[in-house]
């Protein structure tokens, strides 16, 4: 159960039993309010007093007007549901008897005098209260707490609240151990909640107090009287010197009385079962000084309540002259049970009438009427707790009432709940059942009641004794223990929600949306799960004006009118998810009572700027309620700037500061429970028009132009008399009006303008009211004449459906510049010149599309500028429209006319550019076979072709040859791809010779070379007694080689890694016998060697390849010799030496020979042979170079 609040003084001594259900027709009295959750209530320290007539209530005393009662020191505000409620009832009473309000059973009711009339009148006037602080009364060390509140609709931020006593003191200053200041706000219902509460009052806390509350110019007070009652309780016989000791030295209440000694705990101990006893009999028959006894002993601890309606029961029981008998005061009776009512009539003749809360009861299977003698009898079978009411008995002018309480036997849980698991966005369901149909039962989630509502996830669904929790769209925040609670057992379950992968099944889309049309972004996901809304970063809250939908997996955000404010960046992100859909959304503004006091036409005319406050009377019964509204938009009450006020008799249309928009036909609409009224009133504000919209100049010559413009959109509700035209210099800030005589043309034609300076020209409209503000600026225009005629137009390209052409601008553009051209063209044999392009282009190629194949066109170009089009350009003859054969292209780049290299693992991407039409045939095919597509990817396009293989091996080398093929025309090309890889060990390392610290070692190449030559390989050594291998020659190219400067006295084992451009090769040869280093003492005889002849004859290692040049770009012939000694080089061209001629230049480094030619030309084409001389030989070796001339807008490769 939870705990009471930390507010309460007093714990409740005693739990009581859960009140019915709140019936709306019943008023409410101050400390009786029904509480809506059994467990949760609060008796604010109401315990009764041992003693009669010496009660004690925690900060509870007497008023001495009645409506200044206070329950639990707190003053009562327009809800009386703030008071506390009673704590227990009477055995045999039902829980409603505290609630009752009806006027036969309370006693000291509050005068309906000048007071109450006064408060009412208060109420109304008051401009930021929505609830007043009321005067109070306490006793002696008791609290009290004064509660003010401010509706936050209209305010944008919080409003200053002060609390004073007298005139001037300012209580903020004060707050401390016995006065505290507290504020709250409820974002729900967006109310200020200010308390002020006195914590053990004295008696010089009584006097007159006041709060204020202020917000910018708006300003409200309100006065309130606090009465501090002298204790008169007695206590009981406790050492008194223990009671009144003072606070230990140094603490902060040090000085200050403790009467906590006073206070005696009493355990709280289960009530016994008793018989049931009226206590309404043993109160009207008991001494007034035996009442609080009798309280006391039946756990009344509304004393004061009860004897209200005690003393309106006695008021009311007088001789009847109809009635023999009247009705008991009150019956009580189980639910389901049988009740009679039974009253004696004086004159049997008399008619009877029974009713039910103010409505006559007829004959049925549940109410039966009897007639014995001058007994009138009514049962009332099938008792329900809609039937615990107010009855009453009409005989001629008198009656008698009484009340019926229907008492509801303990619910006990027969089904319990069960634990459950389940996904975000599930819809989850607990179910119980329990022993009655439609019992009370309450829902609770880690110990705080559920309280299902429309706007709620929860849900309660009732199927007889079945109870169903229903929880929409569960999340991570559902998973709690829930519990249910009836009169007599509860239950609990655990419910465990998880996260579910989500997905975006449909996401948000942008939307452009008309003004005042409706905006919906709709969004589903994978998950029946809630999220959050934000617009430009903000969250956004659910308004009148904005709707948030979520129905299963589709979230929408609807707004039904939209306004510019609307426009900006919304955001969807599901809860617990990290997944944002975002959507833009853009507002566009695209240019609504028979009475009488109004004209015949039932309008009402305001100006501009000025306040309309329309006032129609209403009447109805009961008070209709009155909506207004304009083009199916309602105008709601509030502080806006076309607002309703609703009163009973009246409704009332107010516009702030009124606006042209705000002209057209206003409807009103009442009704009340019996129909329906409707009217309609027009509004009309006379205000200056609206400014056209900017001018349009359509024609610019010399020195003058043409300008045309249309009528405002708004006339300002007068008729348009006529137009001031302006104009100025673009550079200048000074307009000059150009006529003087209002224009009433909607056509003006300014003059004497100077050519070749920039103007604009503007618009005023003006009607009876006044002129209005000027237009827009029309576009900047310059008095020129247009352009000549564009230069060169000539054939781009033809096809079978296309013609493209192309062209030179003018040649005289002048001071109007060029906006674009204008490309037309006609069919041989007609006249009729079709645009090819609708808008202007910028660009001096166009194509012409959708033309029949073998037709003739003519095509002529125009040059447009603000003076209007240039005269046309004509293509000299007529275009026959289809494709030339053109034949095939290939054209290799630089870099695969030789072998073209690839490691193992690398990827091949070669792009051929290729020319021919129509669209070319291509064939590849790889040594002579077709291409496996498997494993070579071949794609092709108009242009190109592309050979694609993501990763080498080996086997991917050879020869490519491509076919290109238009019609009977065939061109072709190879291309040599080598694929290599890193080669394999040498296949024998064997140990020569030892002698001294050296060892001569030899070895034979690896049969894998990878594919390519060998350029070298690593040796390293290791001590028999480590084995640590370390390297002692790096890129060796010889097949032998001697280890010197080894330790004597140790013993070595060798091996050898070959090398290529790869890299070196994976595994490494190693000796099988091992070298020992003998130690001294041995006759080492060197070794006797003959010299090495290193004399060789010339020969190329890398011989000439035939070349392509392009013209006017360096080509270089290299080729690559050796020889020793090193051979002289000469260069030739057809067999003649090149020598001293500037056009070549001859470079020769580490053996390798280029011939670089600069700038060749056709003439430069032919056989170059590069020969290299020493004195044990010649060689020689050719090559052929074709210098190529490119074709006019044809790029180089």
């Amino acid at each position: 159960m939870p705990e009471p609040t930390k507010k309460e003084e007093n714990e409740v001594l005693a739990p009581a039993p859960a009140p019915p259900p709140e019936e709306p027709n019943k008023e409410k009295e101050a400390g009786t309010a029904p509480v809506k959750e059994p467990n949760k209530e609060k008796e604010a320290g109401t315990a009764p007093a041992k003693e009669p007539n010496k009660e004690k209530e925690a900060g509870t005393a007497p008023a001495k007007e009645p409506n200044k009662e206070k329950e639990a020191g707190t003053s009562p505000g327009k809800d009386e549901e703030d008071a506390s409620p009673p704590g227990g009832l009477p055995p045999g009473l039902g829980s409603r008897a505290l609630e009752r309000k009806d006027s036969e059973w309370s006693i000291g009711e509050s005068p309906a005098g000048e007071e109450q009339d006064k408060q009412n009148a208060n109420s109304q006037l008051s401009i930021l209260f929505v609830e007043k602080p009321q005067g109070g009364t306490v006793k002696v060390g008791e609290n009290i707490t004064f509660i003010a509140k401010v509706k936050a609709e209209d305010l944008l931020r919080k409003p200053t609240v002060k609390w004073f006593k007298g005139k001037w003191m300012d209580l903020a200053s004060k707050a401390g151990k016995h006065l505290q200041l507290k504020e709250t706000f409820e974002r729900h219902s967006r109310v200020y909640t200010f308390e002020m509460q006195i914590i053990k009052a004295k008696e010089n806390y009584a006097g007159n107090y006041r709060c204020e509350v202020t917000y910018k110019d708006k300003f409200d007070s309100c006065s309130f009287d606090l009465e501090v009652l002298e204790s008169t309780g007695t206590t009981p016989n406790i050492d008194i010197r223990s009671a009144f000791k003072r606070s230990g030295e140094g603490q902060d209440d040090a000085g200050e009385l403790d009467f906590s000694g006073l206070l005696k705990r009493r355990e709280v101990k289960p009530q016994e079962e008793q018989p049931e006893v009226d206590v309404w009999e043993l109160l009207k028959n008991a001494k007034p000084s035996e009442y609080e006894k009798i309280a006391f002993q039946y756990g009344i601890t509304d004393l004061r309540g009860m004897l209200r309606r005690l003393k309106r029961m006695r008021r009311v029981e007088k001789k009847s002259a109809a009635f023999a008998r009247i009705l008991d005061p009150a019956y009580q009776v189980d639910k389901g049970g049988r009740v009679r009512f039974v009253v004696e009539l004086a004159d049997p003749k008399l008619e009877v009438k029974w009713y039910k809360n103010g409505q006559e009861i007829r004959p049925s299977t549940k109410y039966i009427f009897e007639h014995k003698g001058c007994e009138r009898i009514m049962f009332i079978n099938n008792c329900v707790l809609t039937d615990d009411s107010e009855y009453y008995v009409t005989a001629g002018d008198e009656k008698c009432s009484t009340e019926l309480f229907v008492r509801e036997p303990p619910v006990m849980v027969t089904k319990q709940l069960e634990d459950t698991k389940a996904y975000c966005g599930e819809r989850v369901e607990l179910e119980c059942e329990v022993s009655e149909d439609d019992a009370n039962v309450k829902w609770f989630k880690n110990g705080e009641e559920i309280i299902p509502g429309p706007k709620s996830r929860y849900h309660i669904r009732v199927e007889g004794k079945k109870h169903i929790l229903i929880i929409d769209g569960a999340t991570k925040a559902d998973s709690a223990e829930y519990s249910v609670m009836t009169t007599g057992g509860q239950s609990s379950a655990k419910l465990s929600v998880d996260l579910k992968p989500l997905k975006i099944l449909t996401p948000l889309t942008d939307q452009t949306v008309n003004l005042g049309k409706e905006i919906c972004l709709k969004c589903e996901v994978s998950e029946n799960i809630t999220g959050k809304w934000t617009k430009n970063g903000l969250p956004v809250q659910e308004t009148d004006h904005l709707k948030i939908v979520h129905k299963g997996r589709i979230h929408k955000l609807v707004i039904a009118n939209a306004l510019v404010e609307d426009e900006g960046d919304y955001v969807f992100t599901p809860d617990d998810y990290s997944v944002t859909l975002p959507a833009k959304v853009h507002v566009v503004d695209p240019p609504k009572i028979n009475l009488d006091g109004l004209d015949a036409d039932n309008t009402v005319t305001v100006i501009a700027g000025n306040k309309l406050r329309l006032e129609i009377p209403i009447s109805g019964e009961p008070p209709p309620k009155a909506l207004w509204s304009r083009a199916d938009k309602a105008i709601m009450e509030g502080s806006g700037r076309i607002r309703s006020e609703n009163y009973p008799d009246s409704t009332t249309l107010v516009i702030d500061i009124a606006e042209k928009d705000d002209s057209g036909v206003y409807h009103i609409n009442l009704k009340n429970e019996a129909g329906e009224a409707h009217a309609s009133i027009k509004i009309k504000v006379v205000d200056i028009p609206d400014p056209p919209v900017a001018p349009n100049v359509t024609d610019v010559g010399d020195d003058w132009c043409i300008m045309t413009w249309d009528p405002p959109l708004y006339d300002g509700g007068s008729p348009i008399l006529g137009y001031f035209i302006e104009r100025k210099k673009k550079q200048s800030s000074r307009w000059m009006r150009l006529n003087f005589d209002l224009c009433k043309e909607t056509i003006f034609e300014p003059k004497k303008m100077i050519e070749g300076v920039a103007y604009e020209v503007r618009i005023f409209a003006v009607n009876a009211v006044g002129i209005s503000k000027p237009s827009m600026p029309s576009k900047p225009f310059v008095p020129l004449a247009v352009t000549s005629p564009p230069t060169l137009l000539t054939v781009d390209s033809v096809t079978d459906t296309t013609v493209t052409m192309k062209w030179r601008p003018p040649d005289q553009i002048g001071a109007a510049g060029l906006d674009g051209y204008v490309l037309e063209y006609c069919f041989e044999g007609t006249d009729d010149w079709i645009a090819a392009n609708t808008e202007l282009i910028e660009k001096t190629k166009f194509t012409i599309t959708g033309l029949p194949t073998d037709s003739r066109i003519y095509v002529r170009v125009k040059a447009v500028n603000a003076a209007g089009a240039s005269e046309p350009k004509y293509y000299s003859q007529p275009i026959l429209v289809k494709e030339i054969i053109e034949a095939p292209k290939i054209r290799i780049p630089r870099h695969l006319k030789q072998t073209y290299i690839r490691r193992v693992g690398e990827a091949i991407n070669l792009v051929i550019p290729f020319q021919g039409k129509p669209r070319p045939e291509l064939i590849w095919t790889k040594d002579g076979a077709p291409i496996d597509k498997n494993q070579i990817n071949i794609r092709n396009s108009e242009t190109d072709t592309i050979v694609f293989i993501r990763k080498a091996e080996r086997s991917h080398s050879g020869k490519y040859d491509l076919q290109v093929k238009v019609e009977k025309f065939v061109e072709t090309a190879s291309i040599d791809i080598r694929v290599i890889d890193r080669p394999g060990p040498p296949q024998l390392v064997k140990i020569e010779d030892v002698w001294g610290e050296n060892v001569a070692l030899s070895w034979t190449p690896p049969r894998d070379d990878g594919n390519t030559a060998i350029t070298g390989y690593t040796i390293q050594k290791a001590d028999k007694k480590s084995m640590e291998w370390f390297t002692v020659i790096e890129h060796y190219h010889r097949t032998s080689a001697t280890i010197t400067e080894l330790v004597i006295g140790n013993e070595y084992y060798f091996r050898v890694f070959a090398e290529n451009m790869c890299g070196l090769s994976e595994d490494a040869t190693m000796t099988k016998e091992s070298a020992v280093i003998a130690k001294d003492g041995k006759i080492y005889k060197n070794p006797v060697y003959e010299d090495f002849d290193f004399t060789e004859a010339p020969m190329f290692t890398q011989p000439l390849v035939n070349t392509y040049a392009v013209a006017g770009y360096n080509a270089t012939l290299n080729c690559s010799v050796r020889g020793n000694p090193k051979p002289k080089i000469t260069w030739m061209k057809n067999k003649v030496v090149i020598k001293d001629d500037p056009r070549y230049r001859m470079f020769s480094n580490q053996g390798v020979c280029t011939l670089e030619i600069r700038k060749p030309s056709p003439y430069d084409g032919g056989t170059y042979c590069c020969k290299a001389v020493n004195d044990l030989g010649t060689v020689e070796i050719e090559c052929k170079l074709e210098v190529k001339v490119l074709e006019a807008g044809q790029g180089v490769e």
